[in-house]
């Protein structure tokens, strides 16, 4: 796991928890408008049907409450830049876990997970522990998680059904920006300028350090092209290719650096 870089990134955690329940009720409206034999469909997720990704969603957003619930751990060991490397060593488990989960009711589902989060108090601590199994975080960096999760899960649902599910903006400025500070922590230097408008721009890639003018290595793209490079949902050449990524200088060339997280 490469070694996160200290958090200079701030967000607002209001702004977060509501981004949080505004991006799952953009899916719980699709989710349960689906017809039934859509839910049996497969997606881009190996084995997943568009049921286990619908109920996987209740999951990740239900974990918030789960884990307020839960004693509080006596330090923190996971930060949030550390967290996108993390995931990829859980991923058997997480699969597991959702197989395991009760998805024949997905409205059932669906209305339990949003009450019980809409449940969790304002007046939690944002630096309160919670178990997470990759490692304790606080509330604060495990809200910006979900962001990710209903994030990149919302494209692959949308990928899965030819649905056209909204993305709140909170929601995407959130994931975009932890997953470009994640490219910066990998890939520490000056010498390449991502631009992911109009949320996130950081520098990164060891190198001669840009200060005025015109950056001679620049890598501009969309946010959910963004989004999906740093997941593995798209490959460099491929999103070059259709110029949905534009890149300029001898050093921007992110190929190797990608993907963040699987």
């Amino acid at each position: 796991m490469p070694p996160a870089k200290k958090r200079t990134r701030s967000y607002d955690s209001v702004k977060i928890r509501a981004a949080v329940l505004a991006q799952f009720g953009h899916v719980r409206d699709a989710v349960l408008a689906l017809p039934a034999e859509a839910l049996d469909g497969p997606t881009r997720l190996g084995a997943w049907t568009v049921r286990d990704l619908a109920a996987h969603l209740a999951w990740m957003v239900d974990s918030v409450p789960q884990l307020l619930a839960a004693p509080e751990p006596a330090k923190q060991e996971l930060a949030l830049l550390d967290w996108p490397f993390a995931t990829s060593a859980a991923a058997e488990r997480i699969d597991e876990h959702t197989r395991g989960l009760d998805s024949a009711d997905l409205a059932g589902l669906y209305g339990r997970t949003a009450e019980a989060y809409e449940q969790v108090p304002a007046a939690a601590a944002d630096t309160r522990l919670l178990p997470v199994s990759l490692g304790a975080m606080t509330l604060a960096d495990f809200l910006v998680t979900r962001t990710v999760e209903l994030v990149v899960h919302t494209d692959d649902l949308n990928a899965a059904t030819g649905l056209e599910i909204p993305y709140d903006r909170q929601a995407l400025a959130a994931c975009t920006r932890l997953l470009a500070d994640a490219l910066a922590a990998k890939a520490p230097g000056g010498a390449v300028e991502v631009r992911v408008p109009p949320f996130a721009v950081v520098q990164c890639v060891e190198g001669p350090r840009h200060t005025r003018g015109t950056p001679p290595n620049v890598v501009e793209t969309d946010p959910l092209t963004w989004v999906r490079l740093a997941t593995g949902r798209a490959a460099w050449a491929t999103e070059l290719d259709a110029a949905r990524v534009r890149a300029s200088g001898e050093r921007a060339d992110l190929a190797g650096l990608l993907p963040l997280m699987g």
